[in-house]
């Protein structure tokens, strides 16, 4: 295996990695505490490429391999992992399954604008009642006889869903069928019938807005179905295959900034007249964060070049991507445990991000499939057993 990046993938992880430093973490504690959107710095990461990074050049990204996508993830979200959270569901959720099963009019329409930065994108698949159960959900696409479809029904904890313009909706389109009874949608936020709920108070990520979404009588056209009608189910957890390694990638962004603070701090603080990071049970502490994170780092990587593999033509990533999750997730919800711990009464305070960091990984083993799902995913992969 060559371990090595190229210079394209180098190129853009230093891009995020300025914009990260530069506007990203110094605006995030204002971000955190209004809980106010972040647009101007979304548009300065789709000037630049970070909000199509695997998006073809003709249709407004920046052509890049999904090893690329993992750097710039880390860099951003070490910066904020709200920033990162937009990032990743206009880059994985959206643009991705468009971009897989989507028309060239729809490619055109919808994934040029979410990778430019001109608008933003959301993915509408958890619904009230069915959060990792995605087969039972509620919301309904009734066929007309001119072909257009009337949907009805809410979707809850859709992130970006206050601000977007386009959404990936999935709505049953015939119940009897179960998982092959639902169909995906391109919405546009902007006509009758779409109404957006109040935007909810989150433990972390708070500038990263979710919301619910309720549909009434809102009419599909024909040309606005994703896909073909009973495809939804694929397109779902194909599209969730690829954003399980943005979520790993986000992790490992919050695990990095949790841990470079950490060994700043061991070497400055002073306790019984010596650094604390000379004590051994820190130094015990900062060795497995450090090996936590590495093997999450590679893990996250290996389902990054595996996504590079299917798309030539090689096998399927969805094992890989559900490791990478489980492993990277996890390993940032304990990391920023620990540097919480380490710090100490300032680790628990505001003046610092530590808490920030800590709040922020929680999400990381509940969206894009808990860490129970992972699991069982992982279980069945290897198994062969339903």
């Amino acid at each position: 295996m060559d371990f090595r990046f190229t210079e394209e993938q180098l190129m853009i992880q230093d891009v995020a990695r300025r914009i990260a430093q530069e506007k990203i973490a110094p605006s995030a504690e204002h971000h955190d505490r209004t809980g106010e959107f972040p647009l101007e710095n979304i548009r300065t990461l789709g000037e630049n490429g970070l909000m199509g990074i695997e998006v073809p050049a003709e249709y407004g990204g920046a052509g890049m391999d999904p090893v690329s996508y993992v750097l710039a993830m880390v860099e951003i979200a070490a910066g904020d992992a709200a920033h990162s959270t937009i990032v990743s569901v206009n880059n994985s959720l959206f643009c991705n399954g468009i971009l897989k099963f989507g028309t060239e009019a729809q490619k055109q329409l919808y994934v040029r604008a979410i990778a430019e930065g001109r608008e933003i994108g959301a993915f509408a698949l958890t619904e009230p009642q069915s959060g990792s159960d995605a087969t039972a959900m509620r919301c309904k696409a009734v066929r007309q006889a001119d072909g257009s479809y009337v949907v009805n029904g809410k979707k809850s904890w859709i992130t970006s869903g206050p601000v977007a313009k386009y959404i990936v909706l999935f709505a049953m389109t015939d119940p009897d069928k179960g998982a092959r009874g639902i169909t995906a949608f391109m919405i546009d936020t902007s006509r009758e019938g779409f109404h957006r709920g109040k935007t909810e108070p989150k433990l972390g990520i708070r500038a990263s807005a979710t919301c619910e979404i309720e549909f009434a009588d809102y009419v599909v056209q024909p040309d606005e179905v994703l896909g073909a009608e009973g495809e939804g189910f694929k397109i779902a957890m194909s599209v969730l295959d690829a954003g399980r390694i943005g979520i790993a990638s986000q992790a490992l962004g919050i695990a990095r900034a949790a841990y470079e603070a950490t060994l700043a701090y061991v070497k400055e603080r002073k306790a019984f007249g010596a650094a604390i990071g000379t004590f051994q049970m820190t130094q015990a502490k900062i060795a497995d964060m450090k090996c936590k994170l590495d093997g999450a780092m590679l893990l996250t990587l290996r389902a990054a070049w595996q996504k590079g593999e299917f798309e030539k033509g090689g096998a399927r990533f969805s094992n890989e991507a559900a490791i990478a999750k489980l492993t990277a997730s996890e390993a940032a919800m304990w990391i920023t445990h620990q540097a919480v711990q380490i710090h100490g009464g300032m680790g628990y305070s505001k003046e610092m991000p530590l808490e920030r960091y800590f709040r922020d990984a929680k999400i990381t083993e509940i969206y894009e499939g808990t860490s129970e799902i992972q699991r069982l995913v992982i279980a069945r992969n290897e198994t062969g057993l339903r």
